[in-house]
């Protein structure tokens, strides 16, 4: 996958946990957002600990991406103080998954280095209904960071609607990684018409 990915253009991969991490560092030299899903996702569940980020680090990860919603964090460590170790201690670059304009602001007040749309519509602050381009234009509109658009991306037109409303970069998952759930959007748009 991640050889294909790079041979249809990708500037980076988005993967998650250690193993995964590592078998595409192993195939590629495109810069890797290295993440570890713990724990329960009605929570904060990416990369919700340092020691998970250390993991992510370790297995070659380019860029730490950090669930930085302003849900309670399973060890109570705030979220400033996980980023000042990753930078510290691990000597990368945060990437912040919010779902809110206030999570984006307080993410990179909190000192992370890129912030992105990623939880947006997968919390109970925000509604799941397709690409967040309102969020990427506020967030693009206030922060002094690049802004990554990512969740529910499925077409050109979404890809570019978002980088009109300001998004630095793209992040395209489930419309290229599940076939099964790409087949099911085209089933539903061919009931439609």
């Amino acid at each position: 996958m991640a050889r294909a990915a790079e041979a249809g253009g990708a500037a980076a991969l988005r993967a998650n946990g250690p193993a995964d991490i590592a078998a595409i560092r192993a195939v590629t030299g495109l810069p890797i957002i290295g993440l570890h899903k713990l724990g329960d996702p009605s929570g904060v569940f990416i990369t919700p600990t340092f020691e998970a980020a250390a993991g992510v680090a370790e297995a070659g990860a380019d860029l730490i991406a950090i669930d930085a919603t302003q849900r309670p964090r399973p060890d109570g460590t705030p979220l400033a103080d996980q980023i000042a170790r990753i930078h510290s201690e691990l000597g990368l670059p945060v990437l912040a998954d919010v779902d809110t304009h206030a999570a984006g602001l307080a993410a990179r007040a909190a000192g992370a280095d890129l912030v992105a749309t990623t939880l947006s519509g997968y919390t109970n602050s925000t509604p799941a209904t397709g690409p967040d381009v309102a969020l990427v234009r506020s967030l693009a509109a206030t922060l002094d960071c690049p802004v990554i658009a990512e969740g529910r991306l499925r077409t050109a037109a979404d890809v570019r609607a978002v980088r009109e409303a300001g998004a630095h970069a793209v992040v395209i998952g489930t419309a290229i990684t599940n076939p099964m759930e790409t087949t099911a959007w085209f089933a539903a748009a061919i009931q439609v018409v």
